[in-house]
């Protein structure tokens, strides 16, 4: 019997504001524990909330990004529950009426385009963080991240595998961070997901029994959680039980998910508007100031990168996966004006590689766009060739200045005089006349030993390209 998974995710972006949704309380992470929670956040007696444009503004702003309704009049509610990290003992949030409404998000999985519905998006405020080490069996507290705004980004149950969930949220990982409205940390929390999966027999129409599986914080544990999710699911199925809806947590160490609630000890939030705070209006005009602010978004900078820089779609996805890295190689290829591929190849190469070494960002790389662009202006004129550069490349990064400085100080320009390149060659094959010998009766792999033997005597500076042709016609 086949099966089919379906999936909806749930995912939480924490809004990149200065302050919190509701008081002028900092967000910035890292702070000592339970300094930057205010008298609002704490919910105290007499306080009032009060909204952060910013936050809508943000929200607004992802919707006309995946061309979803923007809700004219969306409402605040208050979600009741108990946890010892809420402080208020209710959540701020949206319920029926979301600032954003239905939208949708393309993604691509094997070469096959597909549409995963949004279904809505709704701002929020975040709740305080438990803390279970160094409490010698206790917990503590932190409410440094009460009140930070959040917007829970809600999908259809469109998705199904585990490789189409992973694809979808990398895609919205990508936009939140080209919108620059997350951070995306994932490791600090800025953006978690909560899977809903479920499985039923290929073909049939109604959906079957869902689980939760609650804050997944990388890649790598969503697609985990949901195949040995989806496997237990079919497990049970198939030898004669059903499945309970539930809330579960996923372990990493163990690779699997354990029940962390039923649907039955589920709390009733019983969700009614916040007297606190009024609808929110959005407007025409509100609607427009920030369609302006809409930078060339994700798939259409791929699209222009292949058309205008002549990249395949692979160089193109990686180079505009990030618009901090587009960025930089488009003024790479501004400030060389040489072949965009040979820029590409740079970006991607010597320079991821070294980004990757430090775990640097790319806004953190030592050598700058001009920098990078100076020297592949000297490898484009034959000044130095693609090997030599590597060593110029490597004194950039560690030592700054210009690629032209460093080819003037270390003597790295390229041998392109004929007649030079010439006399090195007559000498060494008059210093090897059995291997010219072998050569001659056929053993052609001696040609790369002539090379290797010119490339020795000229410090790796003889121009490649020319002494591979005069080689040919001395050994011919």
């Amino acid at each position: 019997m086949q099966w089919e998974t379906v999936i909806g995710l749930e995912i939480h972006a924490q809004l990149a504001t200065k302050s919190k949704i509701f008081s002028g309380a900092a967000t910035a992470y890292g702070a000592e524990p339970n300094t930057q929670a205010c008298a609002v956040d704490l919910g105290l007696p007499g306080v009032l909330p009060v909204l952060n444009e910013e936050a809508v503004r943000m929200a607004v702003k992802f919707g006309l990004a995946i061309d979803a309704k923007i809700t004219p009049r969306s409402v605040f509610a208050r979600k009741n529950y108990f946890y010892p990290d809420l402080p208020k003992g209710y959540q701020i949030s949206q319920y029926d009426l979301p600032v954003v409404g239905q939208g949708h998000l393309n993604i691509e999985v094997d070469g096959e385009v597909k549409t995963i519905g949004v279904t809505r998006a709704h701002l929020e405020e975040d709740a305080g963080k438990s803390l279970h080490e160094d409490f010698h069996g206790s917990s503590g507290i932190d409410l440094n991240r009460a009140g930070t705004p959040l917007l829970e980004i809600v999908s259809e149950p469109d998705m199904r595998s585990a490789k189409e969930a992973v694809a979808y949220m990398k895609k919205l990982h990508e936009l939140v961070r080209y919108l620059e409205i997350c951070d995306g940390n994932m490791q600090e929390g800025s953006f978690r997901c909560d899977a809903n999966v479920s499985v039923r027999r290929m073909g049939e129409s109604k959906f079957g029994t869902r689980c939760e599986i609650k804050n997944l914080n990388s890649f790598r544990f969503v697609e985990k959680a949901i195949n040995f999710e989806v496997e237990r699911q079919i497990d049970i199925i198939e030898g004669g039980g059903t499945i309970k809806q539930e809330t579960r947590l996923y372990d990493s160490a163990k690779d699997e998910t354990r029940s962390m609630r039923s649907k039955e000890e589920a709390n009733d939030y019983r969700y009614f508007p916040d007297p606190d705070l009024l609808p929110l209006d959005i407007s025409e005009e509100f609607k427009e100031k920030v369609r302006a602010t809409l930078p060339e978004l994700p798939d259409a900078k791929r699209e222009r990168f292949q058309q205008q820089y002549g990249l395949n779609a692979y160089d193109a996805g990686v180079l505009t996966a990030g618009r901090d890295l587009a960025d930089y190689y488009e003024a790479v290829v501004k400030a060389a004006g040489c072949d965009p591929k040979l820029c590409a190849n740079w970006v991607m190469g010597e320079l991821s590689a070294r980004l990757n070494e430090g775990n640097l960002e790319i806004g953190q790389s030592k050598v700058t766009a001009a920098q990078l662009a100076g020297m592949l202006q000297r490898i484009s004129d034959d000044t130095i060739s693609g090997k030599i550069a590597k060593d110029v490349f490597e004194a950039l990064w560690s030592e700054g200045g210009t690629a032209d400085e460093i080819i003037e100080k270390k003597g790295l320009k390229q041998i392109t005089d004929t007649g030079a390149i010439e006399a090195i060659i007559d000498g060494i094959i008059a210093a090897n006349p059995e291997q010219l010998a072998q050569y001659k009766a056929g053993k052609d792999k001696l040609f790369g030993f002539f090379v290797g033997q010119a490339m020795k005597a000229t410090q790796g500076k003889a121009n490649p390209a020319q002494l591979n042709d005069l080689l040919k016609k001395k050994l011919g």
